[in-house]
């Protein structure tokens, strides 16, 4: 474990207080998921949660939801008790955001612990407010000496498996949040647009999956508001509510956020969409992303106010020991195709990121540069009968189609002698670690690495992918079911641990099951390659 100080983790109770839905029922009123009526009568009310991003050692970016308009009051404290708390004066939120809004927070102490509470007021009459909700994070640390801990994982009610109540919902999060990680990286899938959920599902064993449903969940999303109500689902969960409330999030998106395996461009063929224009339902669906979720790169400024363009790729530093590179696989792709061009620019992650990705990493200085993937390099990820969602094609000679653009960023990587690259994944729900290496491979131009999936959080279990040799992965863990689509109450989520030290500087992935229990562990040293 880090050497970093840990600051004792508030309970369960404190960071609910004033916070919580009632407990899940077995159905959810259709007015709880839907927007906000006017008529409601009272003082706003922000039931679905608070939750921190863009965290540095001096800032942060607080989220909220109310139930009709209302101004976002802050304030922040270096104790439960709120004595000598700032307060942040935030935007008026109301229907053009859903009813969602964000607070900057600056000139906080680097590697302490700060609480906070939302306030919404009437806009109309200040001294109406609705009761406080409570949250904690930790800032980034300021020296090396102080460590680094986060969780990793993604795919949140996938294939029909949504918040169930007989099992206590999203309980995995209960679990991470016990944990008291810095942070917590979701690498895609966040929701499942394309995902209805039915009231029940029969299991093989007999028995019976219930979900909580809503009105948005009983089609495909395709209007800005269905999407909305995708991203609300979730919230509806007690868990992830409690861990959103402590645990600081760093988000990227993949494909279900939209549909499956959607790349710009296409025009879809199927008969539950109306819409068939893909970069319409993106648009929407981002419009969404940017509202329930506190981004600040999503939105075209950072949290120290400075401008830069809306975008989901960015690079997250977190202290000396970590930068984080979250990229962006989806937006900037070429068509799904069997990947056999011996020339392609655009690649997966278009030829803008690229070169972006190339002179972040040069210029890091961090210890360690953990690139955070949606998608798998080596791992072979059909779709359809003949073409491919991922890198891979299924051809283990050399780079061919968007293997050609890793090829050049592995090179880069090589050449330039930059050390301490880690990728971590998710989208195939189950949990491995691959190690790649020119001696195994066709492309040799490369110096050895380690990639580890995990996941899903709260979705179908499959069996593991076939590997591509073109980078030379070796599978040197692997957890998964047998068969496809397996539910949450027949095998145990998964999601991935880094811990990196501040004295010794290692860097230590676990890859763990619910339930506690911890699978894999691979221990790395700072400043080498091909371990």
């Amino acid at each position: 474990m880090s050497n970093r100080p840990r600051v004792p983790a508030p309970g369960r109770r404190t960071v609910l207080r004033g916070s919580l839905l009632a407990s899940a029922a077995a159905a959810v009123p259709t007015s709880l998921a839907a927007a906000p009526a006017f008529a409601l009568s009272g003082r706003p009310s922000a039931t679905w949660g608070v939750q921190v991003g863009d965290v540095t050692a001096s800032s942060a970016l607080v989220w909220v939801r109310s139930d009709r308009p209302a101004r976002m009051l802050v304030e922040t404290s270096a104790t439960e008790s709120f004595r000598r708390a700032r307060r942040w004066h935030g935007p008026l939120i109301g229907p053009r955001t859903d009813f969602t809004g964000t607070t900057p927070l600056y000139g906080l102490p680097a590697g302490e612990q700060v609480h906070y509470r939302v306030t919404l007021a009437d806009p109309h009459d200040p001294r109406r407010t609705g009761k406080p909700v409570y949250g904690t994070f930790r800032t980034a640390p300021a020296r090396r000496r102080e460590g680094v801990r986060f969780l990793w994982s993604g795919d949140i009610a996938g294939q029909g498996w949504g918040i169930n109540p007989d099992i206590g919902g999203y309980v995995v999060y209960e679990e991470m949040r016990r944990l008291d990680p810095d942070f917590f990286l979701c690498s895609g899938d966040n929701i499942y647009a394309d995902g209805v959920l039915e009231p029940s599902v029969a299991l093989p064993d007999g028995r019976t999956w219930r979900n909580i449903t809503t009105q948005e969940k009983s089609k495909v999303a395709e209007t800005l508001d269905e999407y909305r109500g995708n991203f609300r689902y979730n919230l509806l969960d007690d868990n992830l509510r409690a861990f959103n409330a402590q645990v600081p999030s760093v988000i990227q998106w993949d494909d279900h956020e939209v549909r499956n395996n959607w790349y710009p461009g296409q025009i879809l063929d199927d008969v539950r969409y109306t819409e068939k224009n893909v970069d319409l339902l993106a648009a929407r669906s981002m419009r969404a992303f940017r509202e329930y979720f506190p981004a600040s790169a999503l939105h075209g400024s950072s949290a120290n106010g400075s401008s830069r363009e809306g975008r989901m790729h960015r690079v997250v530093r977190h202290g000396p020991l970590l930068d984080l590179f979250v990229l962006d696989m989806r937006s900037f792709r070429n068509a799904n195709s069997p990947g056999r061009r011996p020339d392609d620019t655009t690649g997966i992650l278009g030829a803008e990121q690229l070169s972006w990705l190339k002179r972040e990493l040069a210029q890091s200085r961090a210890v360690w540069k953990v690139i955070a993937a949606d998608m798998p390099l080596g791992l072979v990820v059909p779709d359809g009968a003949t073409d491919y969602e991922a890198v891979a094609q299924g051809d283990p000679g050399a780079p061919l189609g968007r293997e050609l653009q890793i090829a050049e960023l592995l090179r880069y990587i090589k050449h330039r002698r930059i050390t301490g690259t880690v990728w971590l994944t998710a989208d195939v729900h189950y949990t491995s670690a691959q190690h790649y290496s020119p001696e195994r491979a066709a492309f040799k131009d490369f110096a050895p690495f380690w990639e580890f999936v995990s996941g899903p959080l709260a979705a179908g279990g499959f069996p593991a992918n076939a590997l591509d040799g073109t980078f030379g992965p070796e599978r040197v863990f692997v957890r998964a079911p047998d068969r496809a689509n397996v539910s949450p109450m027949e095998s145990p989520q998964f999601f991935g641990e880094v811990d990196i030290d501040g004295g010794s500087g290692e860097l230590t992935v676990r890859l763990r099951a619910q339930g506690g229990t911890v699978l894999f562990t691979k221990v790395l040293q700072p400043g080498r390659t091909g371990q």
